[in-house]
Parts: structure tokens; C-alpha cells; sequence
């Protein structure tokens, strides 16, 4: 069952739990529709849905699956080869010094591959969320203080929802994640959402959630979703 979101409506998302599920897309694919307004971009990650759409697709498209895979900061699994590398101090991290430089090399080293979704549209959108201070960025630099590494993401409840990352040395990205891992044990940070498995995140100490435990979580106890 896809719903069709209402155009003068931003926040009006359907309940994923009052879909049945026998009527539930395997894609997790939801809602067709809509914009990429703050407005909405933010209900939507209040709810745990994320748009995804190829970007020769005519209408964005909206994902909510009901098994989420996420990384727990407390679970994050750092080899003995990060580990070493990590000690070398060969590099740095920062948080939210260069948000824009992230999400265009995350764009550039994927745009031109079959199925590509991070197009102009969704860099605006999402630079927007980073200039309200829903979105940030965590960097790795060299000791050239060249960018090589890094990911983007929306910050919400004490949750990571990982958009998109991207690595011009080996290991660069996952230096990103352990370093927002370490960053979410230190505040208390709930978990990461890695949106799709990865055979690196899942070495990393990703692993699957059922998505009402990934809304009860995410909002401390169970709560009723907003829209339905």
C-alpha cells in the first residue's frame, strides 16, 4: 500500500504500523510524493521514514522498512586495524566545520551509478536542515588538513539518521562512524540509523530492529506515532 502525500500538507505522513502486512511494500517504499521542505523532511524522520528517489524519478519517494538496521554506540566494534590506524593520529575528525564539502563529495563519488538519489534537489534540502541545525556533518581530515572522508545526517531524540557517507582514503568513512559513535557514548546518544546494510557497517556492529522498537526508542517510551 503507497500512500500519495498531500502537496499543501508537509506534515502529514501515514501511520507505517496501521499498514497491513500484507499490503506493506518489501521495499519498505511508503509515500510517493510530496517535497523536500524542512517541514516535511522533519516529520518524516520523527516517524523513521526517509525519502530515497532516483534522481530521474518524476516524484520523490518515502521508505519507512520495518526491520531498521542501526548500530548501538555502545556495540560499535572497532578492529584492531582501525584501532592502529586510529593511534597513528595520521587524522582528524571534526563535527559540522565543513557540512556542504561532505554532502557534495558523498553526491560526486556516486552520481553517476545506476540509481543514484543525492542530485542538486537533495543537497539544497538538506543543506537547509544543516543551516537550521537539524542536519550535521562529521569530517575526517589528513594531516594536509585535506578532506577525505566523512558522512551527513539528521540528529533527533539522541538519534543518528546516517543519509550518506563517503571515503577518498581507505577507512575514512568508518573513522566518521566510530568517531560519532565515541561523540553519542559521551552525550548519550540512542543509536545510528544506517538505513541499508552494508557488509562494512554490519562489521561495524550493525545489526536489525524492529521498527516499533526503533520508534519506542527513539522517543524513550511507547509512544502512539503522530499521523495515522
Amino acid at each position: 500500500m503507497i500512500y500519495r502525500l498531500l502537496e499543501d500538507d508537509p506534515t502529514l505522513f501515514p501511520n507505517p504500523l496501521s499498514i497491513p502486512e500484507d499490503k506493506r511494500e518489501p521495499s519498505g517504499l511508503i509515500a510517493i510524493g510530496g517535497d523536500l521542505s524542512p517541514e516535511r523532511l522533519w516529520v518524516a524522520a520523527q516517524n523513521g521514514i526517509f525519502p530515497w528517489t532516483d534522481i530521474t524519478a518524476p516524484e520523490y519517494a518515502w521508505y519507512c522498512p520495518m526491520q531498521r538496521f542501526v548500530i548501538f554506540p555502545d556495540e560499535i566494534h572497532i578492529s584492531h586495524s582501525m584501532r592502529n590506524l586510529i593511534n597513528k593520529n595520521m587524522y582528524r575528525v571534526s563535527i559540522d566545520v565543513a557540512f556542504s564539502d561532505v554532502i557534495r563529495n558523498c553526491s560526486e563519488l556516486r552520481i553517476h551509478e545506476e540509481g543514484a538519489w543525492l542530485g542538486e534537489k537533495v543537497i539544497q534540502a538538506y543543506t537547509k536542515m544543516h543551516e537550521l541545525g537539524k542536519a550535521h556533518s562529521v569530517e575526517v581530515w589528513d594531516n594536509e588538513d585535506k578532506l577525505v572522508g566523512g558522512l551527513y545526517g539528521i540528529w533527533i531524540q539522541g538519534v543518528f539518521i546516517g543519509e550518506s557517507m563517503f571515503s577518498l582514503v581507505p577507512s575514512g568513512s568508518k573513522l566518521a562512524l566510530i568517531y560519532l559513535a565515541m561523540r553519542m557514548q559521551e552525550i548519550g546518544g540512542k543509536f545510528i540509523d544506517c538505513q541499508l546494510e552494508t557488509a562494512h557497517l554490519k562489521s561495524m556492529g550493525g545489526r536489525y530492529i524492529p521498527y516499533e522498537e526503533y520508534i519506542n526508542i527513539m522517543w524513550d517510551v511507547p509512544k502512539e506515532l503522530w499521523y495515522k
